[in-house]
């Protein structure tokens, strides 16, 4: 992301990771970190993936702050969407859940219609937060259309 093009801003938990299968084999430890959000009922809701924004150094120590918080158990509600209209398909098969205690704080450019992070950028681990109170900074938006689709507008008559 450009400097200055970024919309939004704030702390996400971190409820899984996937590993990077990188041919060449030149991104170790984890590929991409999934977030999440309290809902207003309390519930985590996916909210997307970021990758981008964490060098070397940083993705093996947030790799070794994510071993210890394993769990063959899914934390979120419901499953994050397997496809996605930005970025490539999601895996749940190889996801590595979390328990959500570690909050990350990010950049990105929008929302999309189906309530996910559109080109999300790693700041860094936030300490100062417990991951109970992070919150969707804007109103939560309700989908009417299934995760990971396109909302079409209603073609005119005539």
């Amino acid at each position: 992301m450009k400097p200055g093009i970024a919309i939004g801003e704030g702390g996400l938990v971190g409820v899984g990771f996937v590993v990077s299968y990188d041919p060449e084999g030149s991104r170790r430890w984890l590929g991409a970190l999934l977030l999440a959000y309290y809902d207003p009922d309390g519930r985590l809701v996916y909210a997307g993936r970021v990758g981008t924004g964490i060098d070397t150094a940083e993705l093996e120590r947030l790799w070794r702050r994510l071993q210890p918080l394993a769990t063959p158990d899914m934390p979120l509600e419901v499953p994050p969407p397997r496809t996605t209209r930005f970025g490539s398909p999601l895996v749940l098969s190889r996801v590595h859940w979390v328990r959500p205690e570690l909050v990350a704080e990010v950049k990105y450019l929008t929302w999309t219609g189906d309530n996910l992070l559109r080109q999300v950028v790693y700041e860094g681990l936030r300490e100062d937060k417990p991951a109970t109170e992070v919150h969707r900074e804007v109103p939560f938006l309700k989908a009417d259309v299934a995760p990971g689709t396109t909302r079409r507008s209603p073609r005119p008559r005539g």
